[in-house]
This record gives structure tokens, sequence and C-alpha cells, in this order.
């Protein structure tokens, strides 16, 4: 055997090895996936038969819609779908309002520098490693004050306050390797500070916009923590439901019933990462820390 056709096996079956890997760790990334989603499609007779690894026996959508219009969550059996729409309210104006600030202040980090714009990014920065537990106490109080509490409205402004040192980190980073020259050269034509960000920056921030969404969105609609800190009743969101749904079931747990709410609770961030997440990567490596 030659040295060329030793060489091409071995690679070949280091590659297989690495395949074969690499599909075993998916198959158990996607298990709970996968019993999620059959469960949600049994009867309760079949799920105490046992076998959640078996495909139904007989496929049911009663679950799913159980979960979405009847289930008893607390004292009331309406199921998920007013929760659900209360996240849709609390995650679109968050994530928007985040990215916009953010965009903002990495843009006039960058391009608008003045005395001391490391030390307030610095500040910012160091606002993404604050735990969540301690601004517990703080962000009542001043929930309280504004008569925001218990509210969406009040959940919105908190993932805004608590989102823009993340949102300031990406765009920051990624206009820092945006060319100062085409800034210049759009000052000397006359364009001001907003027409120079939505005519020339904001245009060419698409992949660090993607990265900005996807992990926003991502945050602030699995949020427990603040959900269930700040609001209730028919304020709190769908993972604040999903837990009190779980909890709140009396006599045989509907574990199809259960498992159909998770689902839902989970399918927008499942569509957000299909259809965006080959983005991801790319503007993660276009948005690399810069000095």
């Amino acid at each position: 055997m030659s040295a060329a056709s030793f060489t091409a096996r071995r690679g070949l079956a280091t590659r297989a090895v690495l395949y074969a890997i690499l599909v075993l760790f998916a198959v158990v990334y996607l298990m709970p996936l996968y019993v999620m989603l059959t469960t949600s499609f049994k009867t309760l007779e079949e799920i105490h038969q046992g076998n959640m690894l078996a495909l139904p026996g007989e496929w049911t959508l009663d679950p799913w819609r159980e979960a979405w219009g009847s289930a008893c969550i607390g004292l009331e059996c309406n199921g998920v779908h007013g929760y659900f729409f209360n996240s849709i309210k609390i995650v679109v104006p968050a994530v928007l309002i985040s990215g916009l600030l953010g965009a903002f202040n990495g843009y006039v980090l960058t391009k608008w520098k003045f005395r001391g714009h490391k030390i307030v990014f610095g500040l910012m920065l160091f606002s993404c490693f604050i735990p969540f537990q301690i601004i517990l106490l703080p962000m009542a109080r001043v929930l309280g004050i504004l008569h925001l509490a218990n509210s969406t409205g009040g959940l919105v402004l908190v993932h805004i306050v608590y989102g823009i040192g993340f949102t300031t980190l990406f765009f920051r980073n990624f206009y820092a390797s945006f060319p100062d020259e085409l800034v210049r050269a759009a000052q000397l034509d006359g364009a001001g500070f907003f027409t120079i960000f939505f005519r020339i920056l904001l245009p060419a921030s698409v992949p660090i916009i993607v990265v900005t969404i996807i992990w926003q969105f991502t945050n602030v609609w699995n949020d427990f923590l603040f959900g269930v800190s700040f609001a209730s009743g028919d304020s709190a969101p769908i993972t604040v439901a999903l837990n009190n749904l779980v909890n709140s079931s009396t006599g045989v747990k509907a574990y199809n019933v259960n498992m159909a709410a998770a689902m839902v609770a989970a399918v927008p961030t499942l569509i957000v990462y299909i259809l965006a997440g080959k983005y991801f990567l790319r503007g993660l490596m276009s948005g690399s820390v810069k000095g």
C-alpha cells in the first residue's frame, strides 16, 4: 500500500469517526425535543403505557387544542394563548428598542468619540456581567415609581435596560471595524449624524443586526425570573404561565397537554433560529472584539 493511499484512508477513517461523534451528540441533544413533540400528540392512555420514545400509535391534536385554549392555569382555564401574546407584546418592542439604542451607542462610541468614551464603554460592558438577582429589588422600586409594576410595559422596560449593555457591545465591536474614511467622506459631502447612521452604517449592519435579534429574542422570550418577579396574572409571559400550568394541575397529570404547551412556548425561538441561524456565526465573526 502506497503512502498516499494510506494517508487517504486514514483521513477517511478520521472523518468517519468525527461524523459519528457529531451524530451521537446531535441525537442526545435533540432527544428531549423529540420526546416533547411525540408526547404532545399522544393520548394519556398511550403515555401511561410507558414507552416514551415510541411514535404515537394514535395521533391526536386534542392536547394542543387544550393547551392553547382550555388548559387550567391557576384558577382560570383559558389555555396559554393569552400569555403567548403577552410574550409577543414584550419581546417585539424590547428587541427593537434595545437593538436601536445599542446601534446608536456603538455608532457614537466608535465614530463620534468623546473624552471618556472608553470609560463609558467599560461601564456598559460591566453591566453585561451583573447577575439578574442583583437588580430585582432596585428594578421593582423603579417600576413602582413609574407605575409600571405588574404590567407588560414594565417587563419591556426591564428587558430594554438589561439588554442595552449586550447590544452596545455587539454594535460597538462591529462598527469599530467599519472604515472611518467612509464616515469622513460623508461628512465632507454634508451628511449629518443621523444621515450617516441611517444611510451608511445601518444598511451595512445586517449581520450584527441578525446576531442582536437572535440574542435578544432568545433572552427575552425564554426569561422566567423577570417575568415571575415583575408580572403576574393576565400580564405574565408564557414562561410563567407554563410553570403555573405544570404546577397547578391536580389529579392525573396531563403530560401531553404540558408538552404541547411547552412546544407552543418553544416554537418562536425555533423559528428564529431556523430562519436566521445561518447568519448568527457570520455576524459574530464580523463583530469580533476590537480594541
